[in-house]
């Protein structure tokens, strides 16, 4: 019988009659070849490659096209993979990487260190969301030789090894990008990667077809014929097709949480929350400070006085997540300060703020109108809004919900600015400067990119604790800036942080090896294999 574990965390006790992480099988099994697994992507992603979208459906999908310099194993612990391995000069001033050989991209061209610089110069450097800052003190880059790279940098940088997995930092052909416009780059929708499987097909709206690649650098593997990723909006019907067979993996909460444990004693399938440490995700409000009522701290506390994030987990996400207090999770133990600011449930409290900032109930008991988007990831955040809407509308605040899809969504908050509250998750990861200061960070505004200061948040002394603490080498010192940074943030109250999220993953009992690493949910399913390959896809 496969042993049951969790993960050694503190989650809501009910949780542990209906959430069922599994083990790797106490006896090694010999993996079989062949089959075609179907997926669950949920949105649609707007774009195939993870450069400059960092959204949660591209990573999903790029995971198994792109390969990282390393993976992250099940103790957050970066392993080989296209860096055989590195090494840190004892000041942090260089890293250096050799790299594997033997290694192509899917078009055939030779996978070499050209291709990790020119990646280093002009994505992680200049585009992506979340390395901009992380690879900011990298001065200069050497490549020796082909499988040599090593990075000079002017001040060190800590996390730069836990941020350089396929999605993390993205390496892409410099033969097919250089000197193009490489965020409209035609091949962002048609990869060209290095991993395990190829991209085949994309038709919108309905699936994404990636096949085995048959030269992969890694002996026997992936042990799968063919990735399909369809795309099912409806959850009762992403419910369905998994019950019925039909779909055989869905990451990232594919179904309504009613069904969860519906799910999860039938025979044929295991519902496993592992392979999302590596994100630490986070629920949260974003609470644009440019708006006229928003801009008052004491509207910011009032709403976070209003919102009792007991019943947000155990009500609206039946327990996959437990109240946060900070945007940098608890599961981050080394950085996270359990002394910040709080805000408890007290709707009297909330409603003596608003009367204090001037915003009197109307003879129709509201003070004042704002409009709320959510992250349209499935009925989970719309659910977190109708919370939301029921919860200020108790204080005098009226709350208007509009939905979308996720291009009006991202366009919507992080370009047009036209929100007053916004609900998203961000992926903290293992280190504050990968997933959390982007919120925060002035930097960001203006830039119009993604799941960045959706607030229009400024606060010069965040900005120079976020800046000290990129190239701070001294381990004890970073802990400090990330703690004062907490304080003032929690203090000035731009995001709200509501939920540290447990996602899971619904795949079949016979599909073995689908969760081998840390960072899995953003993962290759390289190693994943049939017991039985179904008959049918």
């Amino acid at each position: 019988m496969t042993p049951i574990v969790t993960k050694p965390r503190v989650w809501i006790a009910a949780l542990a009659t209906v959430v069922l992480a599994v083990a790797p099988s106490l006896a090694a099994e010999t993996p079989r070849s062949g089959g075609t697994l179907t997926a669950i992507v949920q949105p649609e992603p707007v774009t195939l490659t993870p450069a400059a979208n960092t959204a949660q459906p591209t990573q999903v999908i790029a995971a198994n096209i792109f390969d990282g310099l390393v993976y992250y194993d099940l103790d957050l612990k970066p392993q080989p993979s296209l860096a055989t391995s590195w090494t840190v000069a004892p000041d942090g001033l260089t890293i250096s990487f050799k790299l594997r050989s033997g290694v192509r991209w899917h078009d055939g061209r030779s996978f070499s260190s050209a291709d990790v610089k020119w990646s280093l110069e002009n994505v992680w450097k200049t585009i992506h969301p979340r390395n901009k800052a992380i690879f900011e003190n990298v001065s200069s880059v050497d490549t020796p030789d082909d499988h040599t790279v090593i990075l000079h940098l002017a001040k060190p940088s800590l996390p730069i090894l836990s941020v350089i997995n396929g999605v993390g930092a993205p390496i892409l052909p410099k033969h097919l990008y250089e000197g193009t416009d490489i965020l409209n780059n035609p091949y962002n929708n048609k990869p060209v990667g290095t991993g395990a499987f190829v991209f085949k097909e994309w038709k919108k709206g309905e699936y994404i077809v990636l096949e085995r690649n048959p030269t992969y650098w890694e002996p026997n593997r992936p042990y799968l014929d063919k990735v399909v990723f369809k795309i099912i909006p409806d959850a009762a019907a992403r419910a369905a097709a998994i019950e019925k067979g039909e779909v055989q993996y869905a990451a990232f909460n594919p179904v309504p949480f009613r069904d969860v444990e519906r799910l999860s004693k039938l025979p044929g399938l295991k519902v496993d929350t592992r392979g999302y440490d590596w994100l630490s995700p986070l629920l949260y409000l974003d609470l644009n400070v440019e708006n006229s009522y928003l801009k008052d701290l004491r509207v910011r506390q009032a709403i976070a006085h209003a919102l009792d994030k007991d019943a947000i987990a155990k009500v609206v996400w039946y327990g996959f997540g437990k109240p946060a207090i900070s945007p940098v999770p608890s599961t981050l133990t080394t950085f996270h300060d359990a002394r910040v600011p709080t805000y408890p449930f007290d709707p009297k409290k909330a409603e003596a703020l608003l009367d204090e900032a001037g915003f009197k109930r109307g003879a129709d008991g509201v003070r004042f109108t704002l409009n709320h988007d959510f992250l349209p990831y499935g009925d989970d955040y719309k659910r977190t809004g109708e919370y939301l809407k029921q919860a200020l509308k108790r204080v005098g605040i009226d709350i208007n919900i509009r939905s979308q899809d996720s291009a009006a969504f991202i366009k919507r908050v992080y370009a047009d600015r036209d929100f007053d509250i916004s609900s998203s998750w961000n992926g903290a990861f293992p280190d504050p400067q990968i997933g959390v200061v982007r919120a925060y960070w002035s930097g960001w505004l203006g830039t119009k990119t993604p799941w960045t200061n959706g607030s229009g948040y400024r606060n010069a002394e965040v900005d120079g604790l976020i800046q000290a603490a990129a190239i701070e080498g001294d381990p004890a010192k970073r802990v400090d800036d990330f703690k004062r940074f907490q304080q003032i943030v929690l203090r000035d109250l731009p995001t709200l942080p509501l939920l540290e999220l447990r996602f899971f993953t619904i795949h079949a009992s016979g599909l073995k090896d689908v969760v081998l690493q840390a960072d899995q949910s953003y993962g290759s399913l390289k190693n994943a294999w049939f017991e039985t390959p179904p008959a049918q896809n």
